[in-house]
């Protein structure tokens, strides 16, 4: 695929310029880490050639000298709030972190349950933490907060929350999601080791919105799609502006609670380090890309990825109008519609010639490839076994998989599975392949094409099984599909 970002060159600036941040302290930084450290495909999306885990190599640079601590909010897990795209509890994906950063040599110090106010659930939680010997601090719900700052900063305040005992000089603050309170524990840290004697530093990493791009660009844009059910909204950082006379990117959460934050740093130092939301951040992402105008497109069609899939949540009653009337709105600001997807005309046209499902997938040579329905396969699973064929440069008309081969699965399925539908989903199919690739030579030219699908556009004229959507996730398609369902019925089991 075409590349917009330098990956090395972030990986190197970025872990360069937290140092630098470091040295501007007393020898001890709060990083306050947001986004997703292993698995940022909204970014690997946006610029292409940033890698998923980009930020965890760059923190790797840095292993040596940092450590990580979990914040959780005690609310989110008596709530059993869950982190969608895995469908695991806040709970859950802790010790899943905690798993992910000791198997890369990361060190994980502790683990802080925030929000605390005598929740059942968390207790639970923190004993559990304990028996399996990971350090656990709790911090308190402050009444009042963010706004009463003499109360915040005090006794009653931070000076409540258990001080988080750490051992490395860079003290990485990340969560499980959205709302967990890092920015608070970071900000009692710092009360705590004032007391102590620790002039320690704070500093916020957040990929986007990015800072130094304008606030129209669609990298921004698709950013503010992406968390559109949060209602953030990207503005111009009025602070820095006045400051410095020069125009910086912002979201509005940072700007509306930066008088706290300063208010806070003056009352625990007397003084604040910042002037503006912008100085606190710690982002390179801007400095490293290096062709404009293939981050554009991508942003552009993650915008409508947003898009399709709003429409989609709200068809399957798991979204509200509100966002989709927002991303649409961005799509107005980037100059783009429904028309600048391709893969989606290709697969709706099909779709409507046959009066059947079907699917699209663009590879990144231009060439659209189409999947029908069939007797034995569904439209994504056509389409994933064509597209293979192209890559392998195979003929079109050949069968990777003859019926033979199909047959039997249809049968099991069917006749001792239970399920009313013979045809074969894609993970059925890439099954099937790889048995056929021992002893066929195309089946195995074609398989080994399954890496070339990772950053190609696809769209589907139905919402998909939920088999077929995880199985084009894994292998790295970007699919849309429209907010339609194969059947009529009231039930859809996805």
């Amino acid at each position: 695929m075409k590349i917009g970002f330098d990956n090395d060159k972030y990986i190197r600036t970025q872990s360069e310029h937290i140092r630098k941040r470091l040295s501007q302290f007393g020898g001890k930084l709060y990083l306050e880490f947001g986004g997703k450290l292993f698995d940022d495909n909204h970014a690997a999306r946006v610029l292409p050639g940033f890698k998923p885990d980009s930020k965890l190599k760059m923190l790797l640079e840095l292993k040596n000298e940092a450590e990580i601590v979990i914040a959780v909010s005690a609310k989110a897990i008596e709530q059993k709030k869950l982190r969608r795209d895995l469908n695991i509890s806040y709970d859950k994906e802790v010790l899943r972190l905690i798993d992910l950063f000791r198997s890369v040599g990361l060190f994980v110090g502790s683990v802080v349950v925030t929000q605390y106010d005598g929740q059942r659930a968390a207790d639970i939680f923190k004993d559990t933490l304990k028996n399996l010997g990971i350090k656990v601090f709790t911090h308190y719900l402050i009444p009042g907060y963010p706004s009463d700052v003499p109360l915040i900063v005090s006794e009653n305040g931070y000076g409540k929350n258990e001080y988080v005992e750490t051992e490395r000089k860079i003290v990485v603050v990340t969560a499980p999601g959205p709302g967990s309170g890092k920015m608070a524990v970071c900000l009692s840290q710092l009360y705590h080791e004032h007391l102590r004697g620790v002039e320690a530093g704070y500093a916020k990493f957040e990929t986007f919105p990015i800072w130094n791009l304008p606030l129209s660009h669609p990298v921004n844009l698709a950013y503010e799609a992406a968390t559109a059910d949060l209602n953030d909204m990207n503005m111009i950082d009025p602070f820095h502006l006045e400051a410095y006379g020069k125009a910086t990117v912002n979201y509005n959460r940072d700007v509306e609670i930066f008088p706290v934050l300063q208010a806070i740093f003056t009352k625990i130092y007397g003084f604040s380090h910042y002037k503006s939301p912008t100085d606190m951040g710690v982002n390179m992402v801007g400095n490293c890309i290096v062709d404009d105008t293939v981050v554009c497109d991508a942003a552009k069609q993650e915008i409508l990825r947003r898009y399709y899939g709003c429409l989609c949540d709200a068809r399957s009653g798991l979204g509200q109008s509100k966002e989709k009337d927002k991303i649409l709105l961005l799509m107005n600001k980037a100059g783009i519609s429904t028309e600048d997807r391709l893969v989606a005309k290709r697969a709706n046209r099909i779709a409507e010639e046959t009066s059947k499902p079907a699917a699209a997938i663009e590879l990144s040579d231009g060439t659209v490839v189409i999947g029908k329905t069939k007797e034995l396969l569904g439209a994504a699973s056509a389409a994933v076994l064509n597209a293979l064929k192209h890559l392998a440069g195979l003929d079109d008309k050949l069968l990777l998989l003859p019926e033979h081969l199909i047959e039997p699965v249809q049968g099991l399925k069917v006749n001792y599975l239970g399920s009313k539908n013979p045809r074969l989903h894609v993970d059925e199919v890439l099954v099937a392949l790889s048995v056929s690739a021992a002893t066929d030579e195309d089946a195995a030219k074609a398989l080994a094409c399954l890496p070339e699908l990772r950053g190609c556009q696809a769209h589907i004229s139905v919402i998909p099984s939920s088999v077929d959507s995880i199985m084009f996730n894994k292998l790295g398609l970007q699919l849309t599909c429209e907010p339609e369902f194969e059947k009529t019925k009231l039930f859809h089991l996805k």
